[in-house]
């Protein structure tokens, strides 16, 4: 049995948990082979195979994103899909690996901030973290993408605050917290008591840097 019959779409199952299972057999086996005809697969012609390839590889991510270093250009095509699935997946494989990859995303850094402004709400989560690492990996990326990430927050609802701002913690310095914290600091009447909870977190790990 190849790895790809393995995938839920091959085992008759409408669950993830397939996908789960072969992306943790595949990190544990460390089967770089195996890995690549997932990856080979994320342009199949069925909708359906596609798609469980790609919850594969970013389940792969999860556990060890080195294992998926090698298709940021993969994931960077699939966010100009039609198909939204394969968007915020791509998307969140990306996520996984942003901080190996920093130059591969600079490239195309103006489609990257697009999808993520106007894509779903899980498109907009993860390409928040995208951003942010590919931020911190260099001040000339920083200097660019910081704003976008700090209007994001000011313009986000007030329960995604907090998650935001977790988000972008990697790209925050010295120079450029108060300005995160101002914005924060606006937006914290807006928060229900339990968000107010993971807020203060947030405050406090900003505070120490």
């Amino acid at each position: 049995m190849s790895n790809l019959d393995k995938i839920a779409f091959f085992q008759n199952r409408r669950d993830e948990v397939p996908n789960q299972l072969l992306a943790k057999e595949l990190v544990e086996t460390k089967n770089k082979d195996g890995i690549r005809e997932i990856a080979e697969n994320l342009e199949n012609k069925n909708k359906n195979i596609r798609s469980d390839c790609l919850k594969v590889l970013y389940e792969i991510g999860y556990l060890e994103p080195g294992l998926i270093a090698d298709y940021g250009d993969d994931f960077l095509k699939l966010l100009k899909s039609k198909d939204n699935r394969m968007v915020w997946g791509a998307m969140i494989g990306l996520a996984a690996i942003a901080d190996r990859c920093p130059q591969e995303i600079w490239a195309q850094i103006e489609d990257v901030i697009h999808i993520t402004e106007s894509g779903t709400v899980i498109t907009l989560v993860w390409g928040m973290r995208v951003l942010a690492k590919v931020a911190a990996a260099d001040e000339k990326y920083k200097e660019k993408i910081f704003p976008f990430l700090l209007k994001q927050i000011q313009a986000c609802i007030p329960r995604d605050v907090p998650t935001h701002a977790e988000s972008i913690l990697c790209a925050v310095d010295k120079r450029n917290k108060r300005e995160l914290l101002s914005i924060l600091e606006a937006r914290r009447a807006e928060l229900t008591p339990a968000q107010v909870t993971r807020f203060k977190r947030v405050l406090k790990q900003i505070d120490r840097i």
